[in-house]
């Protein structure tokens, strides 16, 4: 007769057995993301404080045509911009192998990516209470995806499901455009952050579904609205994150983009797809304290970044020149 032992230990091995192999292809395609989605941000971020400089208006306030016609002529922009469209075809790429719910937290590695470069660009000291909160919010994701690594699964996309993620983002849409028109003339990080990490977390989903779709052979009315509200959610998403440049630093942004964002699209993974439907109790539990952990660190770091609220006009880089931005 089987002691208990043995019979856990049985249910484990057959648990993890019965997992997709190909599933594990996703996550260094995700890491991959993660590298070019930092780089983009940071390179970004130094073309818009290049362009309120030489306008002498900041973009905190919300961004102008005068503000768009020159990122456009800023190559660092420019080279950022195409940066974060190969972060997206990678982060693609990782959603067509993988559960959403295990490779979008892994691009909280560009968090650490974004801190080391815009501390050794701009010449900015990271103290230990930024150092804290930077490793809360990495302990928190490696959790998070060690735990769905071997916990969720992809589900069907069906339609009840794809009817009821278009209705919360409409709700969640139209929240963050009221908050919008009554915050856009005061430079708040924190807030665009949100949004923006809000919204990509719904174009994450968004995609998942269609990619879904595709797999399934389906391919229609429902699944074009979700494209479009990709889109949307992208375009609006987009705005808010040269918003939260212009009154942050890259690598609080990003923190934003890769903690904020994949616990929204985790929830929606969860609740709406079912793609944890299978996972124990205990797994539930490291969910929530891990998610905990990644969230407590994003508020440390926008609380204790010695650029978080200041603008780009308020200061120039030490031993910089404008000209090589």
């Amino acid at each position: 007769m089987p002691l208990p032992t043995d019979i856990g230990l049985i249910a484990a091995q057959a648990e993890i057995a019965g997992l997709d192999p190909r599933q594990f292809l996703g996550i260094p395609l995700a890491l991959l993301g993660a590298a070019f989605l930092a780089f983009g941000a940071q390179y970004q971020s130094r073309g818009l404080n290049k362009v309120e400089r030489m306008m002498g208006a900041s973009a905190g306030s919300g961004l102008s045509f005068g503000h768009i016609r020159n990122m456009l002529r800023r190559p660092s922009w420019v080279s950022g911009t195409l940066l974060l469209g190969l972060a997206v075809v990678f982060q693609i790429g990782s959603l067509s192998l993988s559960p959403l719910i295990i490779v979008q937290p892994i691009g909280v590695v560009g968090l650490v990516i974004t801190s080391i470069l815009n501390s050794r660009i701009n010449r900015v000291r990271i103290g230990k209470r930024v150092r804290g909160s930077i490793a809360l919010a990495v302990a928190g994701i490696i959790i998070f995806v060690t735990v769905a690594a071997f916990t969720a699964s992809d589900q069907p996309v069906t339609d009840a499901k794809l009817l009821t993620i278009l209705i919360v983002f409409g709700v969640v849409f139209a929240l963050f455009m009221l908050l919008f028109a009554a915050f856009r003339h005061r430079s708040v990080a924190l807030f665009y952050i949100v949004g923006a990490g809000t919204l990509y977390g719904f174009v994450a989903t968004f995609a998942k579904a269609v990619i879904g779709r595709l797999q399934q052979g389906e391919f229609e009315w429902l699944t074009w609205a979700c494209v479009g509200a990709l889109a949307l959610g992208a375009l609006v998403g987009m705005v808010f994150v040269q918003n939260a440049y212009s009154s942050g630093p890259p690598d609080l942004v990003v923190a934003g983009l890769t903690v904020i964002d994949p616990i929204v699209a985790v929830l929606i993974g969860i609740v709406v797809l079912h793609e944890a439907a299978n996972a124990p109790a205990w797994a539930a539990a490291a969910f929530i304290f891990s998610g905990a952990l990644a969230v407590i660190g994003v508020l440390g770091l926008a609380k204790f970044h010695p650029q978080s609220g200041s603008s780009a006009l308020e200061s120039e880089t030490p031993g910089s020149s404008p000209a090589a931005r």
